[in-house]
């Protein structure tokens, strides 16, 4: 049987065990899986969840950080037809309950670090899901490899389709409530049978490629990339959290070929003492994404790192990429294709609407669409929210504005609901940022629009200093009106010692904005 047979994640396992049954699947502190043992375990967890009564289309989540027991268990359910519902661990205790009791979710698995907040939890609800220990810690609970060992290793061949969910992730929540976005075993299977998907040179993969799962696995970034690594029959690194010094050790005693990251994670590492004497010989490609990244920073990154660049533009809606910029169009001395995310991968169609929905030439600014087997399939329990996203013929509407050039090539400006009208212009954070980073006293900055009782709204810029660095308001100001319009330039600028960011590193210019909105009755001017 061939991978591409594959018509579910548990598939996925069962095709690798018999292809490579001794290779390693997974390598988290010290513990080696070999695909023929993660085989045998992922069927132990499927009959556990069965045994505990869950049906397909149950929901089940995971409380804990990044660990081979984790993906363990989305395999696990993958085969009992359960759908996994990852938490990000950094919200607000509230947020966590509101989650676990969206999902529905009939079983919690908890790592060590959350036990307490868990327990805290517990009494919220009437009926609490019950809850295992994914690696111990709590006496009361079950243990998850103890419960795990005591089931049945036989496949219990559930029934799954290609259409069924087997993810539920839910995005960020950088307004209001989180949405459960829930992704088929065809979104996360599918884009890799798409024709010369699999022949791009840094889409390629070989059992002998290692792979570094840093990210979150609440996050796209992690999941979804630890999965394709499982799909490829490579060796997945799993790091329990990201730590910029550990990720260099990584490298260079596991030898890395290739990792994702997102840009606030790059920087972090690069600015390491010890990130230039690192070797990065057996490191391939680096793929990164998921929020916009400084052109100074990825020339930075690229003369350290050395090799192969891959900018990939998507969101957790999208089960991850849809548009990638390769490393082919990254030049050392820059170029214009480097400030746009790149190009559609195979299978994957972009439009750009107006708030109509009617498409717009090239090079004109509007709301990004996209269509492919990767869409979500909805959000769950919020129609009214998935049809706002998603219309009739299948177009996913991202809340990204930007535009096409002549080439095809993507450019995107920023979320639409960033965008700060100033005089009637708009203008788009992203683009100011990019301008302003390259001033040698600046290690961060966002973008964000402030009252003005004259031009409805001001670009105000929030900025980080390098450590000794002398950067004034002056200084600043001119230096981004040299490299863009004087409009959009910032007409001032504060000082903070780190820019909030949720757990994808996205700015949470929302917080940036709010002491400057306070007590207004409109957020926009």
């Amino acid at each position: 049987m061939d991978i591409a047979e594959a018509r579910s994640l548990g598939d996925v396992v069962r095709i690798q065990a018999k292809v490579r049954p001794d290779a390693v699947v997974w390598e988290f502190e010290g513990r080696e899986t070999s695909f023929a043992t993660f085989d045998q375990h992922t069927n132990q967890v499927a009959n556990g969840l069965i045994a505990l009564g869950l049906k397909p289309g149950d929901r089940i989540g995971y409380l804990g950080k990044n660990s081979d027991a984790y993906f363990e268990i989305v395999y696990g359910a993958a085969k009992a037809g359960v759908v996994m519902a990852p938490i990000n661990w950094r919200l607000a205790p509230p947020e966590i309950a509101f989650i676990v009791r969206d999902a529905g979710a009939k079983v919690l698995f908890v790592g060590p670090e959350f036990i307490d907040q868990a327990r805290g939890l517990l009494p919220q609800f009437e009926s609490p899901p019950v809850v295992i220990a994914a690696e111990g810690g709590a006496p009361d609970w079950r243990r998850f490899a103890g419960w795990r060992d005591g089931q049945s290793a036989n496949d219990p061949m559930t029934p799954v389709a290609w259409e069924d969910v087997a993810l539920q992730l839910y995005t960020s929540g950088t307004t209001g409530h989180p949405k459960g976005a829930m992704l088929s075993h065809r979104a996360m299977l599918g884009p890799r049978l798409v024709p010369g998907a699999a022949e791009i040179a840094w889409n390629r993969w070989t059992p002998e490629d290692v792979s570094l799962v840093a990210m979150p696995v609440f996050h796209i970034g992690g999941t979804g990339w630890g999965s394709l690594g499982v799909y490829n029959g490579a060796r997945g690194v799993i790091a329990r959290e990201f730590d910029p010094n550990r990720v260099l050790d990584f490298i260079e005693n596991h030898r890395i070929s290739k990792m994702f990251m997102v840009p606030a994670a790059m920087q972090f590492v690069v600015r390491q003492p010890r990130a230039r004497e690192v070797d990065y010989s057996c490191l391939k490609y680096l793929l990164y994404g998921a929020s916009p990244i400084p052109l100074d920073l990825l020339k930075e990154c690229m003369e350290v790192f050395g090799c192969g660049f891959v900018q990939m533009y998507g969101m957790t809606e999208t089960c991850g990429t849809i548009v990638a910029l390769p490393p082919e169009d990254h030049d050392p001395a820059g170029n214009p294709r480097m400030r746009s995310a790149g190009v559609p991968l195979p299978g994957v169609e972009i439009a750009i609407l107006d708030e109509a929905g009617n498409r717009l030439p090239t090079g004109e600014v509007g709301e990004i669409a996209t269509r492919s087997i990767a869409n979500m399939t909805g959000y769950w329990n919020l129609p009214d929210a998935t049809a706002k996203t998603i219309d009739g013929e299948g177009w996913l509407r991202t809340g990204d504005a930007g535009y096409l050039d002549d080439d095809g090539y993507v450019f995107i400006h920023d979320r639409v609901k960033d965008m700060i009208i100033t005089g009637g212009e708009n203008v788009y954070p992203a683009e100011v940022e990019n301008a302003i980073f390259g001033h040698p006293g600046v290690a961060d900055v966002a973008v964000i629009g402030v009252p003005d009782e004259r031009w409805g709204e001001a670009v105000k810029a929030v900025v980080v200093r390098k450590a000794g660095a002398d950067a004034s308001p002056t200084e600043i100001i001119a230096w981004a009106r040299e490299r863009i319009a004087a409009y959009k330039a910032p007409k001032s600028v504060d000082y903070i010692e780190a820019l909030p960011r949720n757990a994808s590193g996205k700015i949470l210019r929302r917080e940036l904005r709010e002491p400057y909105w306070a007590g207004l009755d409109r957020r926009v001017s």
